[in-house]
């Protein structure tokens, strides 16, 4: 079970609308059931970070991060987005 970690400024709008777009996409490659994602602000990353396999952020996270950190913009703005589903699938097959 991978744990993944999405964060945004406060943890509720964007996440939310990141959760969904990830979830979708895990679920249609074969990964249904197989995670577990978890919505906080990015002021919580460093704390939380020990316990998830990675995190997709969609705004600058920094600190002494303890996990891998994807940019999750590209699911707000579509650019870049094939680029980030392909670290998400690499990070899921770790």
């Amino acid at each position: 079970m991978k744990k993944i970690l999405i964060a945004c400024g406060s943890g509720v709008a964007t996440s939310t609308v990141a959760n969904q777009k990830i979830s979708a996409y895990l679920d249609e490659h074969g990964f249904s059931g197989k995670y577990k994602i978890e919505q906080c602000q990015v002021s919580e990353v460093v704390e939380k970070s020990g316990n998830v396999d990675f995190c997709v952020s969609t705004t600058l996270v920094s600190g002494d991060v303890k996990c891998p950190v994807l940019a999750g913009l590209p699911l707000l703005t579509g650019v870049g987005l094939d680029k980030l589903y392909a670290s998400i699938l690499e990070e899921m097959q770790k």
